[in-house]
């Protein structure tokens, strides 16, 4: 039965694509984007490396931060890897690849802001109804309506949402903090070791249709 196939993985292309092209126009990593660009923020910048380079803009690894936030991504290894493998977060960072001790070092910097930012976000993707949330309104000009007693009512509501949000931020960032402790020791495998893995498939491969013929009368 013939298959559907993809694009030969060697192949160049005429008119390569651009990152945008995987960005649809509904996608809502642009509002990421636009959130951290439009906020002032204090961060504190990544140091420059022992070889000169110039450091990344806090407000690249803030946005990387906060689309792991909303992806429940809850490691710095696993949102460096995102940044090699995910076409929004590519987009989003603009192709940049932060390896995870700068991801973390980032969130050691800037602790106290990052989770400051992370509730100014969510409030706003409540009260926007973005990524699913309801909507959370402490705006006074939306209790006008209300007699004092309804709106002490809302007001409150809106009081425990918000400490319920503090609480959730709370939460992700000692996680996170924690898988990085948890990961310290973990070994990343180099692309030879890779090789030599995927070697040992094809050998196995090659040893099981072997098996196969011989157990089918077929002399080599």
């Amino acid at each position: 039965m013939p298959y559907k196939s993809g694009i030969n993985r060697g192949q160049i292309t005429l008119f390569p694509e651009t990152i945008d092209d995987y960005i649809t126009e509904d996608n809502e990593v642009q509002f990421i984007d636009a959130f951290v660009d439009n906020i002032e923020t204090e961060f504190k910048y990544s140091k420059i490396s022992e070889a000169g380079r110039p450091p990344y803009n806090p407000k690249d690894l803030l946005k990387l931060y906060l689309y792991g936030y909303i992806n429940a991504i809850r490691s710095s290894r696993k949102l460096e890897k995102e940044c090699h493998r995910n076409l929004e977060v590519k987009w989003l960072i603009k192709s940049l690849t932060p390896d995870h001790k700068t991801i973390a070092n980032f969130r050691k910097d800037n602790k106290e802001e990052i989770p400051k930012v992370f509730k100014e976000f969510t409030l706003l993707c409540k009260k926007l109804s973005m990524f699913g949330g309801e909507l959370v309104s402490v705006d006074g000009s939306k209790f006008k309506a209300v007699n004092s007693k309804k709106q002490n009512v809302v007001k409150e509501k809106a009081a425990a949402r918000i400490k319920e949000i503090e609480k959730q931020i709370d939460e992700y960032m000692k996680e996170i903090e924690e898988n990085d402790k948890n990961e310290e020791d973990t070994k990343t495998i180099t692309k030879e070791e890779l090789r030599e893995k995927i070697e040992i498939i094809k050998k196995r491969k090659e040893k099981y249709e072997t098996l196969k013929m011989e157990e089918a009368g077929i002399c080599l």
